[in-house]
């Protein structure tokens, strides 16, 4: 019975963890994404400078929900709570 419980716990952390990791990196993608474009239209010629830098600021805010994702697969898959 106590490892029913666990198992259900962990599959609605593991649901939540997804959810609002990818929330969090929509929100943020699109924040790194209007910058580049605000700096943009204030220096038409660093264009292709800042859309290297954005790329690459996507690319460290995307890390963080992957490690997140990765988290809840071992809560789903290899639980460290079960005995």
């Amino acid at each position: 019975m106590d490892q029913t419980i666990v198992i259900q716990y962990s599959l609605i952390a593991s649901a939540i963890i997804a959810a609002f990791a990818s929330i969090a990196a929509a929100f943020n993608d699109s924040k790194v994404a209007k910058a580049a474009i605000d700096g943009t239209t204030r220096q038409p010629e660093m264009a292709g400078q800042l859309f290297t830098n954005m790329l690459v600021g996507i690319g460290m805010v995307e890390s963080i929900p992957i490690i997140a994702i990765v988290i809840a697969i071992v809560l789903v898959f290899a639980n460290p709570f079960l005995g």
